[in-house]
């Protein structure tokens, strides 16, 4: 598996959930590299770049070693190793509940759908600096807004954001809206204008804790 590279040691480490229906909770992060999306605004690009290689049942003693048991993996995109993913799993007990955070242009296979407790999609709207065909596939969005255990996350600018995300025809009740920024400065001043949003169309606002506690420190 192609495992993201931060000081030069594959990104597996413990923290909280910042982000999404399981805020706060505690859990493993696993960072895969490779990307198939370019979002101006990504703010962990350096995942992009060729990882480190790591085979799936080394993945699996890294993650166990922190005896936690929820596990979040995220990227770049982790469905373009779908097949390692499936592999490094079949590695962990059944008992590990298991997030994956996805741009939702890659539909997930059988085995992943069979075993993760929580997709969380994060479609690219055209602020994001991706070709629109590129980033949005209705047809695999439709696939995930039919999994009860699927939520769609927004990073939002404001209020001109909502008629593309309207146009998707998700369900709102798995709707989360997020303020676009990349510091806790920045985040602060953009929360209040995504909770009006959130207000007028009764969907969820999403907190990125992250940026709150540590600001922009990564492996956090």
């Amino acid at each position: 598996m192609q495992i993201a590279r931060l000081r030069e040691e594959p990104e597996i480490f413990y923290s909280l959930q910042g982000e999404g229906a399981r805020m706060g909770v505690p859990a493993v992060f696993l960072r895969l590299a490779g990307c198939n999306l370019h979002c101006h605004w990504c703010d962990t690009k350096y995942s992009w770049q060729k990882g480190l290689e790591v085979s799936p049942r080394a993945v699996a003693e890294k993650v166990m070693a922190y005896g936690c048991q929820a596990l979040v993996i995220t990227g770049g995109e982790p469905l373009l190793q779908q097949a390692e993913l499936v592999e490094m799993i079949k590695c962990l007990p059944q008992g590990v509940f298991i997030e994956v955070e996805t741009n939702g242009t890659i539909a997930p296979n059988p085995d992943l759908l069979a075993r993760v407790g929580q997709w969380n999609v994060s479609p690219k709207l055209r602020y994001s600096g991706n070709d629109e065909e590129a980033a949005l596939h209705p047809e695999v969005l439709a696939l995930y807004a039919d999994l009860p255990q699927a939520w769609f996350k927004f990073v939002v600018r404001g209020e001109d954001d909502w008629p593309a995300i309207e146009a998707l025809s998700l369900p709102r009740e798995q709707i989360i809206l997020m303020p676009c920024a990349d510091s806790r400065d920045a985040l602060a001043a953009a929360r209040p204008a995504v909770a009006d949003m959130c207000l007028r169309h009764r969907v969820r606002l999403g907190e990125r804790m992250h940026l709150v506690l540590w600001d922009t420190k990564k492996g956090v």
